[in-house]
């Protein structure tokens, strides 16, 4: 018969009153050291630098082989080993998790093996997996490659992390082709032109006399004189009085010297009325306000690089060639007629800018890019004069002419090239809008009208856009940023 009382033996084989204790499950001890400072170094910066396959300083490789002089800790979540079983005061951690028995000396009985998760093979080790590239020996999973190299500050920003497009292995790109004499890449303004960010302008986007005046009231004016001119010369036939046909001749040469007159000035009387529009305090702009401000640009995300002499960081850029059309020679463009100067190819693009304030020190963006409407008035600051004597003088103009697919033939050329370079003092008209803590200068709903300058016999125009003014003074002071 059994006894009331249930006993257990002991491992020493003592027997006790009592059930056999239930082993408890021991919870790991884990314990984490602390991050050392970096100071925005990637290798300082332990696992972070391990992602991306940069080697760490002080960091230890995972080999297997006998264990080194080293204290020891347990369930290291740093990166030490944690082992099952005693282990000498001198044992040094380990990388990976080791079981079996350990012998007398502190060291395991059998291998030593990593502890992975996933598949065995058919002896019982794990499968080792990896996609991407490795480095240092190291066995780790990866999804995708990574570009190796980091900003020296430590930052992971997006985008490439250095200027020009990168390849598979994140190295800059090397670009074949043949350079021009500044050693410059060739031809990149088709890509400027299909940049939605860039703005480019078109030559009814300028604001000469031509431009401005409207063609209703030119074509009407043409037509009453030549109505006058039909009925002077009728009734100079008729009773022989020349006295409408002289009047109608005088009124011709005066309304004729008077577009003339404003064709040759009316340029130069636009830039005297924006020079002499008042300056506006930002300070106390209200949104919707019209202004002008002076002050020093300064580029935005996509700065421009002029056509020809290669000038880096511009907001503004403009190079136009003209050809002079004799008698049997060919035209520019389709309109050219003979005996004048005719454009044949024009390259004027704007983008987005900064421009910091005179006056009150406010620094405002200037939507100029992204298509919008921008009226320039900026002196060229490059003319070349090109004929057939000396034609093989100017070899980078040649080599110019050959990027951009035009011909070289023997005729007069000229080339003008101005632009907007960042740290130059322009002057410039828009609205003012305030979005949040964002100051921006954009194009007014309705173009500007200047007005009749009766003293000066010049016509009204109008200023449709933002307005651009950069005059050259030659003296190449350029306020750097």
């Amino acid at each position: 018969m059994g006894s009331r009382y249930t006993s257990h033996q002991l491992s020493n084989g003592l027997f006790v009153s009592g059930r056999p204790e239930q082993p408890k499950e021991r919870t790991p001890t884990m314990s984490s050291t602390a991050m050392p400072y970096t100071g925005g170094d990637i290798k300082k910066s332990g696992e972070l630098g391990k992602m991306f396959d940069i080697p760490t300083d002080g960091s230890k490789s995972r080999k297997s082989g006998p264990l080194t002089s080293a204290p020891s800790r347990t369930g290291s979540f740093g990166g030490a080993g944690s082992q099952s079983g005693s282990m000498m005061p001198n044992v040094a951690p380990r990388a990976g998790y080791t079981s079996g028995p350990l012998s007398s000396g502190g060291l395991p009985t059998g291998p030593l093996k990593k502890s992975n998760s996933g598949p065995l093979n058919k002896h019982g080790e794990p499968l080792k997996k990896s996609s991407g590239p490795q480095s240092g020996g190291v066995t780790r999973q990866n999804s995708g490659s990574i570009p190796p190299v980091l900003p020296a500050t430590g930052l992971i920003t997006s985008g490439p992390i250095s200027s020009g497009p990168l390849n598979s292995s994140g190295a800059p790109r090397k670009v074949s082709g043949s350079l021009d004499s500044t050693g410059s890449v060739p031809n990149h303004s088709s890509s400027i032109a299909h940049n939605p960010a860039v703005t480019t302008i078109s030559q009814d986007d300028d604001g000469s006399f031509r431009r401005n005046f409207p063609k209703p009231v030119l074509w009407l004016v043409i037509m009453i004189f030549v109505m006058g001119f039909i009925a002077g010369g009728f009734i100079l036939g008729a009773v022989h009085n020349a006295i409408l046909l002289i009047v109608v001749v005088v009124l011709f040469s005066a309304v004729a010297a008077i577009f003339i007159w404003n064709i040759c000035w009316g340029e130069r009387a636009i830039i005297n009325f924006i020079a002499n529009y008042p300056d506006t305090d930002l300070r106390t702009a209200k949104t919707g306000q019209y202004v002008k401000i002076s002050g020093v640009v300064t580029c935005g995300n996509v700065p421009l690089e002029s056509s020809f002499q290669r000038v880096p960081r511009c907001v503004y850029t403009s190079t136009r060639l003209y050809e002079y059309r004799g008698w049997g020679s060919k035209p520019a463009n389709p309109t050219h007629r003979h005996f004048t100067w005719g454009l044949r190819s024009s390259e004027r693009h704007v983008v987005d800018f900064y421009i910091s304030d005179f006056q009150s020190g406010l620094r405002a963006l200037v939507k100029s890019g992204n298509g919008a409407r921008v009226t320039p008035f900026v002196d060229d600051s490059f003319v070349i004069d090109i004929n057939p004597e000396n034609k093989d003088s100017s070899p980078e103009f040649m080599r110019w002419l050959g990027h951009k697919n035009l011909s070289s033939d023997d005729r007069l050329m000229c080339l003008k090239e101005g632009y907007i370079k960042e740290g130059s003092t322009v002057s410039m008209m828009g609205v003012v809008q305030r979005d949040e803590n964002v100051l921006m200068i954009v194009p007014p709903p309705e173009p500007l009208a200047t007005g009749w300058q009766w003293t000066r016999c010049i016509f009204p125009a109008s200023l449709d856009g933002i307005v651009l003014r950069w005059e050259d003074t030659s003296t190449g002071d350029v306020i750097p940023v």
